[in-house]
């Protein structure tokens, strides 16, 4: 009978990030640990985030206690997609479910001693790209964060908009980053069509590589993306019945919280992608374990556009040699399990 230890954990952001929807100042992670018979653990991580995802931490610890119950009642040889089968049916709420999966493919690689990425596929790439995020307010920051991202050899840089003083600030960005980075803006749905519109020709000057969830809802992100001549991505919207399929953005924005873990996203990435839409990965400033999951489906799927998967230098956390950074791209972790 295997054993089920649950932790609930706060990470402190070092600086508090600000976005359309509030200022972030914490994240906290809900760490579900798996161990069989064998001694073998897996450790999984739920990082509910409320504006986002609309999940209090309560409901996800909830849920997260109700598959503790659920998951000691199997035996060592269950298969794992019958262990994640039988917790979805008790409470549906993938945040929740994405410490199970986790854990599932943590133990799974553990045992067979081979990194999570080769369970997936026979091919992963060894090195995840990834960009930096900015989410200063004022020009100075966001032009010293952009200049930081250059000299560290990020490729691309992600900032946050809807915040008052865009502009400004894409021009500073822009002028720190250079003409080569790749600039990305994230509005979190700050804006309405015509308004994203407007904004979007005022700031494509610049150079922009894609604007992600520029206006929330399919209806709206497929007017905005018909008319405009930006690359337009969906990320909040993707949670929304039929978004996936519905054609409507030139890329999706899949996170292993609100798809439910590693075996989420990929379903997900595979009606994304039959689509005819471009797959990159991100995390909802996850703790390691998510952001190394994170990275092997990643990996797995070949993706080759920036993931925003740079962001445990945001949280006040030792983060794991495995998951450093260098020259803008994270390699795969290649210990067996998560890697971390």
């Amino acid at each position: 009978m295997p054993d089920v230890a649950l932790h609930h954990e706060v990470l402190r952001l070092r600086t508090p990030l600000v976005t359309a929807f509030g200022e972030l100042r914490e994240r906290e992670l809900l760490i579900l640990e798996l161990t069989g018979p064998d001694g073998v653990t897996g450790r999984g991580e739920s990082a509910p985030l409320t504006p986002y995802d609309g999940v209090p931490v309560e409901v996800a610890a909830e849920a997260l206690a109700v598959y503790a119950g659920i998951l000691q009642s199997f035996d060592d040889d269950t298969p794992g997609a019958l262990m994640l089968e039988a917790c979805r049916e008790a409470a549906d709420i993938p945040v929740a479910l994405a410490a199970v999966d986790l854990a599932l493919w943590d133990r799974a690689g553990k045992r067979s001693g081979r990194p999570v990425a080769t369970l997936l596929t026979d091919a992963p790439l060894d090195r995840v790209p990834v960009n930096a995020t900015i989410g200063a307010a004022d020009r100075a920051g966001a032009a010293s964060a952009a200049a930081a991202a250059r000299e560290a050899g990020y490729g691309c840089v992600k900032l946050k908009v809807g915040l008052g003083d865009d502009a400004g600030r894409v021009a500073a960005v822009r002028a720190a980053a250079g003409p080569e980075m790749h600039l990305r803006l994230d509005a979190n749905g700050a804006w309405d069509v015509d308004e994203a519109v407007r904004m979007i020709d005022a700031l494509s000057p610049a150079g922009l590589e894609l604007v992600e969830e520029p206006v929330h809802g399919i209806d709206a992100i497929r007017a905005v993306r018909e008319r405009v001549a930006v690359r337009i991505a969906m990320d909040e919207t993707a949670g929304d019945f039929g978004a996936l399929i519905a054609g409507g953005a030139d890329a999706v924005c899949l996170k292993i919280s609100r798809c439910g873990g590693i075996s989420g996203l990929l379903a997900q990435a595979a009606l994304v992608q039959a689509g005819g839409a471009e797959v990159y990965v991100a995390s909802t400033f996850d703790g390691p374990l998510g952001v190394a999951a994170a990275v092997h489906v990643a990996a797995a799927l070949r993706v080759t556009a920036a993931c925003g998967l740079a962001t445990l230098q945001h949280l006040d956390v030792d983060i794991p040699e495995a998951l450093a950074v260098r020259d803008g791209a994270i390699s795969v972790p290649t210990a067996p399990g998560l890697g971390v």
